[in-house]
């Protein structure tokens, strides 16, 4: 069988991992230049490896699985040295959290590091490239997908029997342009989270740190929405994410080099109804808003204070920020945030201040726009020998649930269930 994957990530190497010592001719069409600009490599993200229930995707996953490919991923680093914690097995952070409210998330983490993903990555590829059956085609970016008897052709040219888009969520455009044609792909597409990324000095949170490396609770506001904590980044950095027409905010740790602050994800979820169907439109559009207000793609720095009382930030006081000082302006998320996302966020910082002493100071710094898309939740039975792994399914939203779902999709092809 001659199969395509779209896409070199987190899903495409789960996929591969599984199925390439079965008897099929693969062939992997990547757009970036070389393996060290694809994705997983990038700085969306930083090596953190979740082995969770209760977050990561909405597909079922095995914990035993997920710890195969944790495993997998650090036995792909040179001295396999990672950072690892617990989320929520100490009882006493447990009931605090959920006497104030909060939904707290259980959950291992085994943290490589932004310095060792590239590295993981590289010897990954590195495997596949001395393998006969599998061929890796960079500077590819494959933009036409048409399926004709019981094949599928990709760029009116080269004929597949299977077609794997593993394209996660940068790839939209791709997936937009398949689904305009395959409009009975969308399962659901109604869903995007809309946020901040928080910094503040380490001193703060720091027992937390200590003891899971990693808090993620979840929080329903006075508003309505459900208001989450997301990659968490001790002693970490605040950088920004370029997409194709603006630049959002990410935060990211490393394994060897430390700041001095902590930096975390504040999400607010927002599901729309009918006649809303463009999440990721949405979303983009807030991006571009934020944007323009910065200029010279950058994004918006603001004090807690400021942000919470809706005026432009000036001056900074205790806390520095690690985003390179030409990346953002001094200036007020709140023109360009819809009005219940800000209260929904000062909402949650300031009960959590209940549990965290200090994580609501004046001074604390925010930055936006910080926006995670939930792609199309899409079917892969309805169009024959096309299927979507990963993120770009809207089946996960994380690398070892993006893994794990590429490795899925191929057990089932080779139990001939697709």
């Amino acid at each position: 069988m001659k199969i395509a994957i779209i896409g070199f990530g987190a899903a495409a190497i789960g996929f591969i991992e599984r199925i390439k010592d079965e008897d099929h001719e693969i062939h992997i069409f990547e757009k970036s230049k070389d393996i060290y600009s694809s994705s997983i490599s990038g700085i969306r993200a930083d090596g953190k490896l979740f082995v969770s229930a209760e977050m990561g995707g909405d597909l079922e996953v095995d914990v035993g699985l997920q710890k195969h490919l944790v495993d997998f991923y650090i036995n792909k680093t040179a001295d396999k040295k990672f950072e690892t914690g617990k989320s929520f097995s100490n009882r006493n952070y447990y009931k605090q959290f959920y006497e104030n409210g909060f939904q707290p998330v259980i959950s291992d983490f085994y943290h490589l590091g932004t310095d060792q993903l590239k590295e993981v990555l590289f010897n990954i590829y590195k495997d596949l490239e001395s393998r006969p059956n599998v061929h890796i085609h960079f500077s590819r970016n494959i933009s036409h997908i048409e399926p004709i008897a019981n094949k599928i052709i990709l760029d009116h040219n080269e004929q597949f029997d299977k077609v794997v888009v593993a394209v996660g969520r940068s790839g939209h455009n791709l997936v937009k342009g398949i689904i305009n044609k395959f409009p009975e792909l969308i399962k659901d597409n109604t869903k995007v989270d809309l946020g901040i990324r928080y910094e503040v000095p380490n001193h703060i949170v720091e027992d937390l740190n200590k003891e899971m490396y990693e808090f993620k609770v979840r929080y329903k506001c006075k508003t309505g929405y459900m208001v989450r904590t997301f990659c968490n980044n001790p002693s970490g950095y605040v950088v920004t994410e370029n997409y194709d027409d603006f630049v959002t905010v990410n935060g990211h740790s490393k394994l060897k080099e430390k700041s001095k602050n902590t930096n975390f994800a504040i999400l607010t979820t927002v599901q729309l109804t009918y006649p809303f169907n463009d999440p990721i439109g949405y979303g983009s559009y807030i991006a571009k808003l934020t944007n323009i207000l910065a200029a010279d793609n950058k994004v918006i720095l603001q004090t807690y204070n400021n942000f919470k009382n809706s005026k432009r930030t000036k001056n900074l006081y205790r806390v520095q920020p690690t985003l390179d000082s030409n990346k953002y302006i001094l200036g007020d998320i709140n023109l360009a945030f819809p009005r219940r996302i800000i209260e929904s966020i000062t909402d949650f910082i300031d009960n959590l201040e209940h549990v965290i002493p200090g994580i609501a100071n004046n001074d604390n710094l925010v930055y936006a726009p910080e926006i995670k898309f939930y792609s199309n939740r899409l079917c892969n039975n309805k169009i024959e020998n096309l299927i979507f792994a990963g993120d770009c399914s809207g089946e996960t939203r994380s690398i070892i649930y993006a893994t794990a779902h590429g490795w899925i999709m191929a057990e089932e092809i080779i139990n001939h269930k697709i």
